[in-house]
C-alpha cells in the first residue's frame, strides 16, 4: 500500500514541476521549450505507469499460475 502512495506523490511532484517549468518558459516567450518540457513530463509519467502495469500483470500471472 505504501508503494502506491509513493507513486501518486511522485506523479504529483512531476506534474507540479512540469507545470511550473512550463509557466516560466511561457512567460519568457519560449513556448516551444515549454511544450517540450510538458511532453517529457508526460513521457516520464507514462513510463512509470507502464512499469507498474507490468508488475501487476506479473503478479496476476503468478496468482493464477497462467505461465
Amino acid at each position: 500500500m505504501g508503494a502506491n502512495i509513493d507513486l501518486i506523490f511522485k506523479i504529483a511532484g512531476i506534474g507540479i514541476l512540469v507545470a511550473v517549468a512550463h509557466m516560466v518558459l511561457k512567460n519568457s516567450e519560449k513556448e516551444d521549450y515549454g511544450f517540450a518540457v510538458t511532453l517529457t513530463g508526460i513521457a516520464v509519467v507514462l513510463i512509470m505507469v507502464i512499469q507498474m502495469l507490468g508488475t501487476l500483470f506479473d503478479e496476476v500471472k503468478s496468482v493464477f499460475r497462467l505461465f
